[in-house]
């Protein structure tokens, strides 16, 4: 299990994510451009310590990461035509997440193998990107029996 990132604006939500996977286990790719600097103070202050133990690969383009991603993507998007809990995830699942301004391009819902949406009440627009990553993750760890072991 891995979460990806594509092209994120706010360091704060990534600093939260990479302390997410740090804590969980789980690596996380950094497709790029970011919005903002790597050594960005929201994204240290959002990750603490923890963003310096994580897992992390930055990948300089959509390419470079589609070069390397072995897993199924998953993506998860307020398009999706897949509700979070009719999904079905495999352990070697990327769960891809686009910018919070932007979401996922075209060329990136084409090539997601599932497209998935958290349900959510209706007037709502979306989640913030770390929670919904914290939320599929957890179902996805469950499905899986991924949590980490004591």
């Amino acid at each position: 299990m891995r979460i990806a990132l594509y092209q994120p604006d706010q360091a704060g939500n990534v600093g939260t994510i990479l302390r997410l996977a740090a804590c969980l286990g789980v690596p996380v790719d950094i497709v790029e451009p970011c919005g903002f600097p790597w050594g960005d103070r929201a994204l240290k202050r959002a990750g603490m310590d923890y963003a310096e133990i994580a897992n992390v690969t930055r990948h300089e383009s959509w390419d470079a990461f589609e070069a390397q991603a072995t897993g199924r993507v998953v993506l998860l998007t307020t398009k999706g035509d897949v509700p979070l809990p009719e999904a079905r995830f495999r352990p070697d699942d990327i769960l891809l997440l686009g910018s919070e301004s932007a979401g996922a391009p075209p060329e990136v819902h084409e090539r997601a193998a599932l497209r998935i949406r958290l349900p959510q009440v209706p007037g709502t627009r979306s989640l913030n990107l770390a929670v919904a990553a914290g939320i599929a993750l957890g179902e996805a760890l469950r499905q899986t029996e991924g949590w980490p072991k004591p």
